[in-house]
């Protein structure tokens, strides 16, 4: 899992463009992807301690979480519901049904990514932030 990604897109102006390229022309990046990761990289680095705090502060989980129907099944017999809040990627597993993650979780916030199934989402679109 530590090397997947998700891809996103961003819109540059061709000024700035033409600088990322000249610098990877110039020998300073391999490519463009590889300057604006660098670029994210050291702005997360600049502001770490302020995402540290904040994760604390809205106790979030830092990384990957993943909830399988085994793992709803266990949340629903305990006659509890999960508020799920993650920094980072949340997996609800392909064997989980609609209604199993509907009567289990009552709330999902993801920074990130959140990977499951079409049903699952449109059967939690309500409660996803």
């Amino acid at each position: 899992m530590a090397g997947e990604t998700e891809k996103i897109t961003i819109n540059l102006g061709f000024v700035d463009l033409g600088q990322i390229d000249l610098l990877v022309q110039e020998g300073f990046y391999s490519n463009r992807t590889d300057f604006i990761r660098t670029a994210i990289r050291n702005q997360l680095a600049a502001h770490a301690e302020v995402v540290k705090q904040t994760v604390a502060r809205k106790t979030l989980v830092l990384g990957l979480q993943e909830y399988t129907r085994r793992d709803l099944e266990a949340v629903r017999t305990a006659g509890q519901r999960l508020q799920i809040h993650v920094l980072g990627l949340v997996i609800i597993g392909d064997d989980v049904s609609p209604e199993l993650a509907r009567d289990t979780i009552e709330s999902i916030t993801v920074l990130g990514a959140l990977r499951a199934s079409a049903d699952v989402k449109s059967a939690l679109a309500g409660r996803i932030r």
